[in-house]
C-alpha cells in the first residue's frame, strides 16, 4: 500500500472515530436535556377525576391533605366514573390524571383501553361503601317503593299484555295506587356516571326481572335484557342533571313533588333538608348499606396510576393519607361526611394494597 493511500485510510478511520465520539456525546447531551425537561414538566399538584358521588369526599381529603402537610391541594374534578376512566386511561404523562375516584369497579373494556395506551400498572383501592338512594325534600310526600315500581316509573318501555310498549305512566299512582298521586319527576345522573350504571345493575335489572318473560332473557340474550331493563325514558319523567349533586339538592328543595337519584352520602350530609325513600322495605342507612340488606349498596374505589409516582412526587403521600384511619376509619373524616367504613378485614386488605405507596 503506498504512503498516500495509507494516509488516506488512516485519516478516514480517525475521522470516523471522531464522528462516532461526536455523535455519542451529542446523544448523551440530548438525553440529559430530555431528562431535565421531563423533570421540569413533573407536576407538583395531583390531578383526580371521577365520580360526582365521591367528589365532595375527595375534596375534603384534598383540603385535609393540604392543611396537614403543607403540600398543594390536589385538583379534583367531577366527571362521572365513566368520564373519569376515559381521561385516566388516555395515557402516561403530566397531561393525564393520576387518580380516578369511582363509584363502581373498572370494566374490562376500560382496562383494555388503559392497556392500549400504556396504562398497565393500576392499583385498585377500596375506600368504603355508599348506596344509591332515591331522595326527596323534607316536604316531599313520603313513600316506600320497590325495585319493580321504580322500573315501571323510569324505564323507557315496559311490558303490558305481553308486549314491550312506551312507558305510559305519568304519575306515581299510575305505577301503583298506593304511591303518591303526583307527576313522576326524577332528577338523576347521566350515562357517564357510576351511579347511573349501578342504578341500572342494582335496581332497574332487579325490577325488570320480576317479569318472567323478561327475566328469561338474562341467560339467553343478556344484551337484550340489559337494553330492556336499563334504558331510561326521555319524555321528561327522568331529568339528567349532569354531575352536580348540589344542583339536584337545590331543585328538590324548590320542587317538593320531585325526587332525585344520588349517593347515600348526600343524604347523610343533608339530613335536615332531605329524606331517603326505602326500597323493598329497607331504609338506606349505615347498617343496611354495610350489611348489604339495602338493595342498592355499593363499594367505592380509588384507582391510582402507579407509574405516576415518578411524575408527581406527592402522589404516594396523598394515597397514604386518603386510606389512613384519620380519613376512612370509623371515626374518620369521611365517616362524618357519609362514607360507610370498611369492615376490619377489608380495611386490612386496603392497607396492604396501599402499602406500596408508603414513603413515596
Amino acid at each position: 500500500m503506498s504512503g498516500r493511500i495509507f494516509d488516506r485510510v488512516m485519516t478516514g478511520y480517525l475521522l470516523g472515530d471522531n464522528m462516532r465520539r461526536t455523535l455519542a456525546l451529542t446523544a448523551i447531551a440530548a438525553s440529559i436535556a430530555f431528562a431535565a425537561t421531563t423533570a421540569a414538566q413533573a407536576r407538583d399538584q395531583i390531578r383526580i377525576v371521577g365520580s360526582s358521588t365521591i367528589f365532595p369526599l375527595t375534596t375534603k381529603v384534598a383540603e385535609h391533605y393540604a392543611k396537614t402537610t403543607g403540600e398543594p391541594a390536589p385538583v379534583v374534578e367531577s366527571t362521572g366514573s365513566g368520564g373519569g376512566f376515559k381521561l385516566f386511561c388516555g395515557g402516561i404523562g403530566e397531561q393525564y390524571p393520576d387518580i380516578v375516584d369511582a363509584s363502581r369497579p373498572i370494566t374490562g373494556s376500560e382496562t383494555a383501553i388503559c392497556a392500549a395506551n400504556s396504562v398497565r400498572n393500576i392499583s385498585e383501592i377500596k375506600i368504603g361503601y355508599d348506596g344509591i338512594v332515591l331522595l326527596g325534600s323534607r316536604q316531599a310526600p313520603s313513600m316506600e317503593i320497590t325495585a319493580r315500581q321504580l322500573y315501571l316509573a323510569l324505564a323507557r318501555t315496559i311490558p303490558i299484555n305481553g308486549a314491550s310498549v312506551p312507558n305510559p305512566n305519568e304519575k306515581w299512582s299510575d305505577v301503583d295506587p298506593t304511591l303518591p298521586d303526583i307527576k313522576i319527576r326524577v332528577y338523576g345522573p347521566p350515562p357517564t356516571s357510576g351511579t347511573r350504571d349501578l342504578m341500572g345493575q342494582l335496581l332497574m335489572d332487579q325490577g325488570c326481572a320480576t317479569f318472567s318473560d323478561i327475566a328469561s332473557l338474562e341467560a339467553s340474550d343478556p344484551d337484550s335484557f340489559r337494553l330492556l331493563c336499563r334504558t331510561i325514558r326521555e319524555d321528561g319523567a327522568y331529568i339528567e342533571a349532569g354531575e352536580n349533586d348540589r344542583l339536584v339538592i337545590s331543585k328538590l328543595e324548590k320542587d317538593p313533588t320531585s325526587y332525585g337519584v344520588m349517593g347515600f352520602n348526600n343524604l347523610e350530609r343533608n339530613r335536615e333538608k332531605l329524606q331517603g325513600i326505602p326500597v323493598n322495605g329497607v331504609a338506606p342507612d349505615y347498617e343496611t348499606i354495610l350489611d348489604g340488606s339495602y338493595p342498592a349498596s355499593r363499594a367505592l374505589y380509588l384507582y391510582v396510576k402507579d407509574d405516576h409516582q415518578q411524575l408527581v412526587r406527592s402522589l404516594g403521600n396523598f394515597v397514604s393519607t386518603y386510606v389512613s384511619e384519620a380519613v376512612i376509619g370509623e371515626e374518620g373524616l369521611l365517616a362524618d361526611n357519609g362514607l360507610v367504613p370498611l369492615t376490619t378485614d377489608e380495611r386490612g386488605e386496603t392497607m396492604s394494597q396501599a402499602a406500596k405507596f408508603a414513603g413515596n
